[in-house]
Formats: C-alpha cells, structure tokens, sequence
C-alpha cells in the first residue's frame, strides 16, 4: 500500500471513529430541529401516510412562516411494515441523529419500531396509534396526539345507537393488525355496555380481497348493525360486498375509516357508514381554520390523519418554545411535558399523565359522499 493511501485508510478510520464518539444525541442548536417522519407511503396504509405528510408539509410551513422554530423534516417511508418501520427509525436515530420523530403511521409498526427510540432515549410523538395499549407503555418517550380507540369508539357507538335504535350486531375485524385488532376489543367492550346483544363474529387477514363468505354468514343472522374494526384499504371492499350482498342495513366503522380514500374506493356503498372520529371538521376554532387554509392552498382533500400530523408539528415547535428554543432530544421531551390546552386543529390540546393524547372528539357520517359531523 502506498502512503498516499495507507493515510487517505487512515483517514477514513479517524472519520469512523469520530463519528462513533459522537454519539447518538442530536445537536441541541439555535439553527432549529431535524425532525424524522415515519410514514406509510406505500403498502396497506398508504392512503393515510400521503395525507400525514401534507398536514406534515402544510404544519412546518405554518410554524416557519409564524415565527417559530427553524423545523427540517426528513420524511421516509415504512411501507406500512414492521421491518421496514424498524429500518427507518435506525436511520433517523444513528444517522440523521434527529431531535425527535413524527410516525410511523400504523401501531402494528410502532410496537416494533418505538422500543428502539425508547432505548435510544428519542422522543417520539405518534400521529395516528390508536391501539389503547402497547404504544405509550413502551416508555416514557412515546408519546401520542391521536385518540385511542377506547377514547372514540365507545361515545361514537353511544351517539349511533340513539340514532339509530340497535339492539343486535354483526362483528368483522382484521385479526393480523394491533390496530384493528385493537379496535375490535373496544368496539366488543362498547357494545356490551350498550346492552347491544352480538350474534356473530368473523374475521380477516390484511391481504384478503374477498369477504363474501364472512359477510354472508354476518347478514344471515339479521342484525341491526354490521360492526366493521378495518384499515381504509379493507374497509372499502367490505362495505362495498356487503352492500352487493343485499345489506341496506347501518355500518359502524373503527378509525381505519376515517380516509376520504374509503369514501372514494366504497363509493355509493359507503353513504350512512358512521365513525368515531378525533377531528371535528366543522370546528370554527381559529386553530383548524388556519388549518383547513392551508390545505386548501395545498389542493389537498383534508381529514383526521392530515390534522393530527399537523397538529404533531404545531405540538413540537410548541415544545421547543417550552424548552426555550433548545432542541435536543432531553429538551424536547421536557417541553412535551409542558403542553397544555394548545389550539390546535383537534381542539385544546393536552397530554394526559401517560403522555396520551386529551380533547374532544367527534362523530361523522357519510353524507352525500362527504364525511359529515353528527351533531
């Protein structure tokens, strides 16, 4: 080896090792925050994750352009998997060195992913895990600005029943996903207290295209109600079977309805279907109109998913100015924990002790094939 190279080797092994010495804090700066956003791009949930990032999008602008703080994100894709969720999060973590991480988009993916920020003593913010366990419990840098399930469905089902006088329910729920899976024990829960009698429960994998043989044996029962625990991607066909399959009945949907890509992909099948949701759009709250400006300036069709990673954005800078302007990854956890009745698009926002998310939420319907707020 000549010695032009043996030093240019020796170079890059010093390089190396600095690196490595550096360790794995992101810099505390007044140039602003590297923010990491894990979101679902492609894969089953890929009609949440392009909403997430133009709320995302939309929320920097409006930070930046309010006087804020200087935010960078670094928008990656989890393809809406476990492996790949877990590979993004080591990028943000030991690469990119972020002071904090929006995502990923699925609960399947953050009990896998989550656990390696938590290690790395990351703060994360999730922006649509709404499984009622397993999310924040990892530890005390999880943290959430979207309801759990058990936070919506109960009151939702509570307001559907009023409406529409049930006393009998069908059950169909994804047994492959932590969400949905999730939801289905809510929704089980929600149901009993309502003294709403369950005559038949079936279930499904994510990748499943045909339902048909579920939603007969559902619809052969005669229930009052068909209660449907699903993400968007599945929920669309199902409804739109069931329909083909003679049922004119009313539908209950979990978070996963929440996508105008439901409404879309379902068309006329989806009129009626009724969800819980944890934003309301026809808010008049200063908060959510700026909101709904700046998404329409964007061209973008807005819905819960949009406003919740939004409001993840407007929660962080907001925890920067707490941790006056520093923006380490032990300042932003402080400032987190400093949040309270924050305008947001979601309402006044706060964490509640286990650093979930607190405010109200809301009922919609579809209506002329629109989400409308139940009021």
């Amino acid at each position: 080896m000549s010695l032009a190279r043996r030093w240019s080797f020796s170079l890059l092994l010093l390089l190396a090792a600095a690196c490595k010495d550096q360790g794995s804090e992101a810099p505390a700066s007044g140039g602003g925050a590297t923010i990491g956003a894990a979101l679902s791009l492609t894969g089953a949930a890929a009609s949440y994750g392009a909403l997430q990032r133009a709320g995302i999008q939309a929320g920097v602008e409006q930070v930046t352009g309010g006087g804020g703080p200087k935010l960078n994100v670094l928008i990656e894709d989890d393809a809406s998997t476990k492996e790949q969720g877990i590979t993004v999060f080591q990028k943000f973590i030991n690469r990119d060195r972020v002071s904090a991480i929006l995502g990923p988009t699925l609960s399947n993916t953050a009990s896998a992913a989550d656990p390696l920020a938590q290690q790395a003593k990351v703060p994360v913010l999730a922006i649509s895990n709404t499984a009622p366990t397993g999310i924040t419990d990892i530890g005390n840098y999880i943290w959430r600005d979207s309801l759990t399930e058990a936070q919506v469905i109960p009151g939702a089902f509570k307001k559907a029943q009023e409406k529409l006088k049930f006393k009998t329910a069908g059950v169909l729920y994804g047994n492959d996903d932590v969400f949905t899976k999730a939801g289905y024990d809510v929704m089980q829960k929600a149901l009993a207290d309502l003294s709403v009698k369950v005559l038949g429960t079936q279930t499904f994998a994510k990748p499943d295209r045909d339902y048909n043989a579920q939603l007969t044996a559902l619809i052969g029962l005669k229930p009052d109600v068909l209660v449907v625990s699903a993400l968007a991607d599945n929920a669309s066909s199902i409804v739109a079977q069931a329909r083909q399959r003679g049922w004119t009945g009313p539908i209950l949907g979990g978070n996963g309805f929440n996508s105008p890509a439901f409404i879309k992909n379902a068309g006329a099948a989806a009129e009626g279907v009724m969800v819980g949701t944890s934003w309301n759009s026809l808010s008049q709250d200063p908060a959510n109109q700026k909101f709904l400006e700046a998404m329409k300036k964007g061209g973008v069709n807005p819905d819960q998913f949009s406003a919740q990673a939004y409001t993840g954005v407007i929660i962080l800078a907001e925890a920067i100015k707490q941790a006056e302007g520093k923006t380490g990854r032990e300042d932003i956890v402080a400032g987190l924990a400093k949040v309270k009745d924050l305008d947001t698009p979601l309402g006044k926002f706060s964490f509640t002790p286990g650093r979930d998310a607190q405010h109200e939420p809301s009922v919609q319907q579809v209506k002329d094939g629109k989400f409308q707020i139940v009021q």
